[in-house]
């Protein structure tokens, strides 16, 4: 099969043949049809997470088909549409997997970090971690609910029942969870790189009440903020924006140093805190809620050679919602990345 792989950090994929995989016990056989991008896959290409299974193929928001499934696996047949995120297995076994927090398995394995992912024609999926994808949303609009929409859903929730909130880093999480804090009552302040308007546009557009720069003060004050950017200089610009007993929460896998700031901003109860992966929980609650939104979906496409291309972009703002990588069938309403952006 075709795959783009990772032969070390910091170096461009490479574009292969490489031997096509066969589904093990429990494990499924699927022909990937469509792979969001993800600023994680940044991380890992970049080196700044550490420990990759190596070489790798990269790429956990996979809608994939159902060909073929190994022993002990139920419930999933030939044919069957199935998304595949980031969390790909758990021990089952330890104090978290136990308490509704498999999320944080010590032993846990991760698609397209541990495990080979979706940057390919064919990957191979732990059939219990597979997620069954909505109806109405075509390979390329459900690829980025895998990640992006659910790493926003967690984050959102984290804010708990904040009213107003502020949204730090206005990518493609940010674009899902805006659309899902509106749709319950909430109201959204946008917040990006300073001087981008098109993308302050962009927020306003989808309900937001005000978008400005990060080096802007919102018109009023925050119950809540959201960064999903991974600057560390924006938990004390956000902990500035939030009132009393507001909660930051910082929705990456990775972020640069948090800068020391005065016990000031923190006292009157505010929390800083993170979003550490998914269970899949989030995910059955996430992609039952997402078609009553119902989540509009901005994507950019990218044929799956061009994958270098499509981090690049996403690493430099050039488009707006999503990047997904067409690899099989993969079709939906979407803004092709071979245009200029």
């Amino acid at each position: 099969m075709r795959a783009m792989v990772l032969e070390g950090p910091g170096r461009a994929l490479v574009e292969a043949d490489v031997p096509d995989p066969t589904p093990g016990p429990g494990q499924v056989l699927l022909r990937v049809r469509a792979c969001g991008v993800c600023r994680t896959d940044l991380h890992i290409v970049d080196g700044e997470l550490p420990d990759p299974r190596l070489p790798l193929v990269p790429g956990h928001q996979i809608v994939g088909e159902v060909l073929d499934a190994g022993p002990g696996v139920g419930g999933i047949v030939a044919g069957d549409r199935v998304g595949v995120p980031w969390l790909g297995w758990t021990c089952g076994e330890c104090r978290y997997c136990t308490t509704g927090r498999e999320n944080l398995c010590d032993r846990a394995r991760f698609t397209g970090y541990h495990l080979d992912g979706g940057y390919a024609e064919l990957a191979v999926a732990d059939a219990g971690f597979c997620l069954p994808l909505p109806e109405g949303f075509g390979d390329l609009e459900a690829a980025p609910l895998l990640c992006a929409g659910l790493i926003g859903y967690r984050s959102l929730r984290m804010a708990g029942d904040a009213e107003r909130i502020g949204i730090y880093g206005f990518g493609a999480a940010a674009h899902i969870v805006a659309q899902v804090a509106l749709h319950e009552g909430r109201r959204v302040f946008g917040f990006t790189r300073p001087g981008d308007g098109a993308t302050q546009a962009f927020a306003r557009s989808l309900g937001a009440s005000w978008a400005g720069g990060s080096d802007e003060a919102p018109p009023e004050e925050l119950d809540a903020a959201l960064i999903f950017a991974p600057a560390g200089e924006l938990v004390p610009v956000a902990l500035r924006a939030i009132g009393k007993g507001g909660a930051v929460v910082c929705g990456g896998i990775h972020m640069s140093d948090i800068p020391a700031f005065p016990y000031e901003l923190l006292w009157n109860e505010r929390v800083v805190r993170s979003v550490a992966n998914l269970t899949r929980r989030d995910g059955v609650e996430f992609l039952a809620l997402a078609p009553r939104v119902p989540v509009r979906i901005e994507v950019t496409t990218y044929p799956l050679a061009a994958a270098n291309r499509a981090l690049e972009d996403l690493r430099r703002g050039a488009f707006r919602g999503a990047a997904v990588l067409i690899v099989g069938d993969g079709h939906a309403s979407s803004r092709d990345g071979r245009d200029p952006v």
